[in-house]
């Protein structure tokens, strides 16, 4: 069965060569061309194709605006961002309106390819360029709004939750790190404090939950 493919880029002799190489390809089929993004909306409600590539910066309406209409519509239709614009801006926007692919312009035809039939099983496609982008945006989000252990509290702190969470008294705890029950109670008493929990539950659950520890220790 073909992968009938929408093709939406405001530069003609672009969009001509993209055209001709996809139809090189026996299993595609391209249904459409547009030029700017309500013309890729306006198709997609009538041709209901199963890709649509869409370049990211165009007149009228951008491509991340009209993947947004689009996927308000046709949730199977899958839209892989097609741009010479690498900024995080671009790229995180894009796949925060649905898309499930980004590529760079000066991609190797294979490529493109190679996205088109990641995204139709259903998988995301990111070059590695643009992989790169997204972990360091997750990267960044994660330090400006880290409420996990390893942020929160120190080293000593995390080893004395674990042992708390794996069921050892303050006594073995103590005698592990080689310091008083008393600074033990202490430490204790702190990671509650910081955490906001009141029972050793529920610091166990807390533990198992960020990684700590497990069930199965």
């Amino acid at each position: 069965m073909n992968i009938r493919i929408l093709l939406v880029e405001d530069h003609g002799i672009v969009r001509e060569g993209i055209k001709a190489l996809l139809e090189r390809q026996p299993e595609i089929e391209v249904v459409g061309l547009a030029e700017d993004g309500m013309k890729a909306v306006a198709m997609c409600r009538e041709l209901l194709p199963d890709v649509v590539i869409m370049d990211v910066a165009m007149p009228d309406m951008n491509g991340i605006e009209a993947a947004r209409l689009i996927l308000r519509e046709a949730l199977s239709t899958k839209i892989i961002g097609l741009s010479m614009h690498s900024d995080r801006r671009y790229v995180v926007e894009m796949l925060k309106a649905g898309s499930s692919g980004y590529l760079l312009k000066d991609c190797a035809f294979e490529e493109l390819m190679n996205a088109i039939h990641t995204v139709v099983r259903g998988n995301i496609y990111l070059s590695p360029q643009i992989s790169d982008i997204i972990i360091n945006e997750y990267v960044n989000l994660m330090s400006k709004d880290d409420a996990s252990v390893f942020s929160i509290l120190t080293n000593r702190e995390r080893a004395v939750l674990q042992f708390l969470a794996e069921g050892k008294r303050t006594r073995e705890i103590a005698s592990h790190l080689r310091v008083s029950t008393k600074t033990i109670e202490t430490y204790r008493q702190q990671i509650m404090d910081k955490l906001g929990i009141r029972t050793i539950a529920e610091l166990t659950k807390c533990a198992i939950r960020e990684g700590l520890t497990s069930l199965d220790h």
